[in-house]
């Protein structure tokens, strides 16, 4: 549910970034090479020419023969899957999956299952008349495309690398859904007495939920807005858009584009909730940072001193690793359900936790426990405990927390798969089983609400603490402040996650708190989209 792609998204080389700085200064665009160089950092999203060049450096692929391992692993899949359901085509056993995917993942994910799910998203020999091609890699991660579908894979840092992450995405050239002719598309501005970042005075009952009344297209950069929604249609293949964005006391923008619902040619507006997969967990970490300014436990605290329903299997860790994912707590088995289930039921009464400690490795299980450690030490149950600390300070009266798949309600977007015949199908709903890192449901102005003000429920040094590292990564992995995940240069922040048919996305400039969304209905890599958002937003 946590987490999303930990590499950079792919950039120029820097080669060709100081060609255009000099092109542009022979322009005449810029009286100097070094503004040429500070105008084209902050388009790609970086305070200097410094850190972009840095950037790039971290972001290029590995040096020749040293190419990613994940990339290894999605070869052997094309080939061992490509000929599925063809005359003589076996299955692999047990053990040969046992060589290529990692013990945690075939425990989550039964090999019968595994097996079925390969067979669905490989291509067949008769699709493969492309070359496999890597749009970013990374030594333990790979994300490429082949046959109109793009993977994500990544791998175990050691030896065989084996594969701990997979997802295959069908892209937009593979949907023929002809409910998807001319997706129509809405641009709005928050009124100014309603600034995103800010919270507002309470509306009435029956305003609570409408979109803005009078639209208003954010100054300068609306064509650029709603070309990467197009772009993002015309390439990924989706039902339903948001884009969004804000910064403290200023009014904020949104975009929409698709259909809430497609069997009922519900258009997609402002008002619609989508799942919050991971950005979920920003409303937990502030949560427990307020009880933590409360004086109710302190960071360093052990956490078993404070938790009364389950207890972690290691009495020495403490808040802070739990909040960094640096506690080595194991995920449950069940991520979904039909309704929510008690922390004892997912793990009995003792949280195993078998992961590396001190290492930053993003955990559904550590923020299982931090929200069962927000009902505990408030004595009230933890979707009630985070709206009352987080939610209604900030005027998120547009997000819940459904206990049950019959309460999401029929104002929330329906989420959706794509068939082998390219037809968006309707998913059955359902609730995580961990309120704490997925369970939020939420509008596209709310979550602007929430990265533009967090912080204002905490005092300055907290705030500051929650964006400064706190763990280091695993090989290839994010460096985690107090739930931030955080960029390489420490410039931004990140809350995303993706779930059964459903991915948000939000991403923090950490010096002003400038925040930008993106929420969709279909499970799909958002990485291109942040990328153009950054450029378009973040300068």
């Amino acid at each position: 549910m946590s987490g999303g792609s930990r590499s950079l998204p792919a950039r120029p080389s820097l080669r060709f970034l100081r060609l255009e700085a000099k092109r542009r200064l022979a322009a005449g665009e810029f009286p100097t090479l070094h503004e040429a160089q500070a105008a084209i950092a902050w388009e790609h999203g970086m305070p200097s020419w410094a850190a972009l060049k840095q950037a790039c450096a971290q972001s290029q692929p590995p040096e020749p023969g040293q190419e990613s391992h994940a990339l290894d692993q999605l070869r052997w899949l094309i080939s061992r899957f490509s000929d599925v359901g063809r005359p003589g085509w076996t299955a692999p056993a047990d053990a040969e999956l046992a060589e290529h995917f990692d013990d945690r993942l075939l425990a989550a994910l039964p090999a019968g299952r595994l097996v079925a799910q390969l067979g669905k998203i490989v291509p067949k020999t008769s699709d493969l008349r492309e070359e496999l091609v890597v749009i970013g890699q990374a030594p333990l991660e790979a994300h490429v495309q082949l046959a109109g579908m793009r993977y994500l894979a990544v791998v175990d840092a050691d030896p065989p690398h084996r594969l701990t992450g997979l997802r295959g995405f069908p892209l937009a050239e593979r949907i023929t859904d002809p409910r998807l002719t001319a997706p129509p598309v809405h641009v709005y501005g928050t009124r100014p007495d309603q600034a995103v970042g800010q919270a507002p005075e309470a509306p009435e009952a029956s305003e609570a939920s409408e979109a803005p009344e009078a639209p208003e297209a954010p100054e300068a950069q609306t064509a650029e807005l709603l070309a990467i929604a197009d772009d993002a249609f015309s390439q990924l293949g989706l039902a339903a858009l948001v884009l969004a964005g804000g910064e403290p006391g200023r009014p904020g923008w949104l975009v929409t584009k698709g259909y809430a619902d497609l069997d009922r040619a519900e258009v997609l507006d402002a008002s619609r909730r989508f799942a919050a997969p991971g950005v979920t967990a920003l409303v937990t970490a502030t949560a427990v940072l307020r009880l933590v300014a409360e004086g109710r436990f302190g960071l360093d605290a052990a956490a078993n001193d404070h938790l009364r329903t389950v207890r972690l299997a290691d009495d020495a860790i403490t808040v802070r690793q739990l909040l960094s994912h640096a506690a080595g707590v194991d995920n449950p088995a069940e991520l979904y359900a039909d309704s929510v289930p008690d922390l004892v039921t997912l793990y009995g009464p003792v949280v195993p936790c078998s992961g590396p400690r001190g290492i930053a490795r993003p955990s559904n299980g550590g923020y299982a426990v931090l929200g069962q450690l927000i009902a505990d030490v408030t004595g009230m149950p933890y979707t009630s405990a985070a709206t009352r600390l987080v939610l209604d300070p900030l005027g998120m009266r547009d997000s819940r927390f459904p206990a049950r798949a019959a309460e999401i309600g029929a104002d929330a977007v329906t989420g959706y798969t794509v068939t082998a015949e390219g037809v968006f199908s309707p998913a059955p709903a359902r609730v995580p089983t961990i309120s704490a890192v997925a369970g939020l449901w939420s509008t596209g102005a709310d979550l602007v609400r929430l990265g533009t003000a967090w912080s204002s429920l905490l005092p300055a040094a907290l705030a500051r603490q929650a964006l400064t590292v706190q763990a280091e990564p695993e090989p290839g992995g994010y460096r985690v402040g107090l739930g931030w995940l955080l960029g390489e240069n420490g410039d931004t922040a990140v809350h995303s996650g993706a779930g059964l048919n459903d991915v948000a996305f939000l991403r923090v400039r950490v010096r002003d708190l400038r925040t930008h969304v993106v929420l969709t209905n279909r499970a799909i890599m958002l990485n291109s989209i942040d990328a153009r958002l950054r450029q378009a937003w973040n300068r």
